[in-house]
């Protein structure tokens, strides 16, 4: 028996590729210019939702949660991913997606979309509950 064989008899972990433009926006770039730059980065698309959602443009915050979770789906699929399955926080190209995810769900909340929100925050969950824990603390 291999040690790296799944015992839970569920998918193996998705690990993404490197985000296109994560050392730009760890270098400081806008992350407008970013997402501009690279537009199927789901880092960037998260990190606007986030900017907007602080900023109270709640609306504006959910339309770049919603690309962002869609980019990241699209990358989800290209790397393997079946449509369920662990999503790991600890990889740090996951984390574009799983923060897309986090806003999507939260924007959700806040404008009363309550089968949104439980979907995309169970979503949250059954991929990473790190990811959960940490985004939503």
């Amino acid at each position: 028996m291999s040690i790296h064989q799944n015992l839970l008899g569920g998918p193996a972990p998705t690990h993404l590729p490197d985000e296109p433009g994560r050392e730009a926006l760890a270098s400081g770039t806008p992350a407008v210019e970013v997402a501009a730059a690279h537009p199927t980065s789901s880092l960037a698309w998260a990190t606007l939702a986030d900017e907007a959602f602080a900023a109270g443009r709640t609306v504006e915050s959910y339309a770049y949660a919603r690309t962002g979770y869609h980019r990241g789906l699209d990358a989800l699929r290209r790397a393997g991913w079946k449509g369920h399955g662990p999503v790991p926080w600890e990889h740090e190209p996951n984390r574009g997606f799983l923060r897309a995810l986090n806003a999507l769900a939260r924007a959700a909340g806040e404008i009363g979309e309550k089968d949104e929100y439980e979907r995309c925050s169970t979503f949250l969950r059954d991929s990473s509950q790190t990811a959960a824990d940490e985004l939503q603390a």
